[in-house]
């Protein structure tokens, strides 16, 4: 368990002021903290065995031009579309 010295002197790095009524709050949130990076860490430990995943380097691919509808047909489906715009009533 963090100690209360620990808790004090963290808090004052932090530059926080606790009372007497918050320091054992904070020791136990302290311990909980510590406590999951411990498990995060035996997680960390248990995967450095396993095999690495072949094959996968990169998920991203280079950007490709591809031909697109012709902006006019795309404007027939609209209502009220005018030079090369979409027009929309303003909502207040």
């Amino acid at each position: 368990m963090i100690s209360r010295e620990e808790v004090l002197n963290i808090a004052n790095l932090s530059k926080l002021y606790l009372d007497e009524s918050e320091i054992e709050g904070a020791q136990k949130e302290m311990d909980g903290m510590i406590s999951f990076a411990d498990e995060i860490n035996k997680i960390k430990a248990d995967c450095e065995n396993l095999p690495e995943l072949g094959g996968i380097n990169n998920a991203f691919h280079d950007d490709e031009i591809k031909k697109s509808c012709p902006q006019s047909k795309i404007l027939e489906n609209v209502d009220g579309g005018k030079d090369g715009y979409f027009y929309i009533k303003k909502f207040n």
